[in-house]
């Protein structure tokens, strides 16, 4: 998959897209194919070497809010189904094509919100 990773500390020229490991599933994730990320503050801070995501996330790859479509769920799952859009807020990595996400960090676009602006509300 295609992601925007930090290579090193410093301005925006330090970001490159790369391809990486699609990430795999623990029992309690979705797998979601992001549509939207947000950039944000933590972000600057983060690629600039200021803000270390929290462990277990990705360290190289920035994005706190995103927005998308479950592409595959975790046998302990739940509330969330494949094919369902879904927004949230992560401790990284939503600036790639695809996110793991705990279930309890998803919830379910509204209608009303296009994905952008979905990507936007956390």
């Amino acid at each position: 998959m295609k992601a925007l990773c930090i290579t090193r500390p410093g301005g925006p020229e330090v970001l490159e897209v790369r391809d990486v490991p699609k990430p795999e599933l623990s029992r309690d994730e979705l797998l979601v194919r992001v549509r939207a990320a947000g950039l944000n503050r933590a972000c600057t801070l983060q690629r600039r070497g200021h803000y270390p995501a929290p462990p277990g996330y990705a360290q190289d790859i920035p994005g706190l809010e995103f927005a998308g479509v479950v592409e595959a769920v975790g046998v302990d799952v739940r509330h969330h189904r494949v094919g369902q859009r879904v927004f949230g807020l992560t401790g990284g990595g939503a600036q790639a094509e695809y996110l793991p996400v705990a279930e309890t960090l998803a919830l379910p676009v509204p209608d009303a919100l296009s994905d952008f602006e979905a990507g936007a509300v956390p």
